[in-house]
């Protein structure tokens, strides 16, 4: 009898009954990936619970806004496109213990449906419901791992939502979403791979996805990150599903951002804000409030910057501080900021305002827990070593924003009147921007 499954090369398509680490056709290293040989050829002997899909003209499409399911949350419906669409496979990845099973148990919670629980109990998600205050009537939990029988279940237990269907009256039982958390400890029969494999992580993310799209269920997967933060398992994985999320944040801090990394249903530049607190995450409505309440004013190495999250503008404090080093090679540690970005930004201040950073260690944090990825931030952070290099504090009423080029000049960006218009609704009345300085010499004047 032939195998159900055997290990094909990613790179020239060479196919062993046996892994290998290099592949014996084209020498390459770990490309060997196992694949389902006569799964579907035995689904289709009876055993496949999905139902046939016909072609429709595009005309007669209903148009899927009014379908989407409301989570209750705002920041979340606004990261997922106004609300998750049925039949749509959502990624949800982030670092351990930030918050991804707390904020999908609120939004079962409100919408009601199944909750596979790969990594706990049954009894370990009613506690945490119980803590969170959700009382778990509308939730059905399934603590299984094998995805042959989360199909089925799927396929018998949760209610059809087709799009295009009306939607059940308010109050009814509407059990058309699944949580499945983690895809990294599904596993199939048609594979020898143990959970968590490439080829294990890839068939079960298409078989859920293949069910999800017959049946007219929203799924969404919780996924692991690898060390260095990323979504965890082949990159097809990503390419599957519709929708990828990403929560974030310090685990020691009470801020959480939900990102969005891909949305076939949506823009990909809205953020949501939650905070983390002992009945779980709540939305915050005013973040700039959030990330300024512990802020001390009139201190040097401290800068008030405006951010955009999405459509949104938000204040941040960003702090400096500059010592003398004791080492041969002075350190450039960066909390919130991205390494590469410091570096260069040390390096502009060197050369274009003579300043001598060569012997000093410096830090640079963000407050809050928050990640800067744009460059906006670029004329802060630096005002912000300059402050704690001169000892020299930056009046409590100013807001800096703008990029830094490598002559030194003050770049646009993007957002400019929404971010005046926020600074000034929390009585920043002194804004440094493109718009009033031209160069980085121009903007330390302030300083002096």
């Amino acid at each position: 009898m032939k195998p159900r499954s055997s290990y094909v090369c990613q790179q020239c398509g060479f196919e062993a009954p046996q892994w290998y680490g290099k592949c014996p056709s084209c020498q390459e290293w770990n490309s060997l990936v196992e694949t389902v040989k006569e799964g579907k050829r035995e689904m289709e002997k009876g055993k496949s619970t999905l139902l046939s899909v016909k072609p429709v003209k595009l005309s007669e499409v209903k148009h899927i806004e009014k379908n989407r399911l409301k989570s209750g949350f705002g920041e979340f419906d606004r990261v997922m496109g106004s609300g998750i669409v049925p039949g749509s496979v959502t990624l949800l990845a982030g670092d351990p213990g930030i918050g991804k099973s707390t904020l999908l148990l609120h939004v079962l919670g409100k919408i009601g449906g199944l909750y596979v629980a790969g990594e706990e109990s049954a009894e370990q998600v009613k506690l945490r419901a119980k803590r969170l205050g959700i009382d778990g009537e509308n939730i059905t939990v399934l603590s299984d791992t094998n995805v042959e029988m989360i199909r089925d279940v799927i396929a018998n237990e949760v209610k059809q939502s087709r799009p295009g269907l009306p939607r059940p009256e308010d109050g009814a039982r509407n059990d058309n979403l699944v949580v499945v958390d983690s895809i990294q400890t599904l596993s199939s029969e048609e594979l020898d791979g143990m959970p968590g494999s490439v080829g294990q992580v890839r068939y079960c993310a298409e078989l859920l996805t293949r069910t999800a799209k017959s049946k007219g269920v929203a799924v969404i997967i919780i996924g692991h990150v690898t060390k260095e933060g990323t979504v965890a398992g082949p990159k097809v994985l990503e390419h599957m599903v519709d929708t990828v999320l990403f929560l974030e944040g310090e685990r020691f801090a009470d801020a959480r951002i939900l990102r969005t990394l891909k949305n076939r249903f949506g823009a990909v530049d809205e953020v949501g804000i939650f905070e983390m607190k002992e009945k779980g995450l709540r939305e915050i409505d005013n973040p700039s409030a959030i990330f300024l309440q512990d802020r001390v004013k009139n201190v040097s190495g401290s800068v008030v910057t405006v951010l955009m999250e999405g459509t949104r503008p938000i204040l941040v404090e960003i702090q400096g501080l500059v010592v003398s080093s004791q080492l041969a090679i002075p350190r450039r540690v960066g909390n919130g900021v991205n390494y590469n970005r410091l570096q260069l930004l040390v390096a502009i201040i060197q050369k274009r305002l003579n300043i001598p950073l060569g012997t000093f260690d410096i830090f640079v944090n963000v407050s809050g827990g928050i990640k800067i990825e744009e460059p906006a931030a670029d004329l802060a952070i630096c005002l912000a070593v300059i402050s704690s290099f001169k000892n020299t504090s930056i009046d409590e009423s100013t807001v800096v924003y703008g990029e830094v080029g490598l002559l030194g000049e003050i770049r646009r960006v993007n957002g400019g009147d929404r971010r005046d218009m926020e600074a000034k609704r929390l009585k920043f009345s002194h804004i440094l921007s493109p718009t009033t300085v031209k160069n980085l010499k121009q903007a330390s004047g302030i300083l002096v």
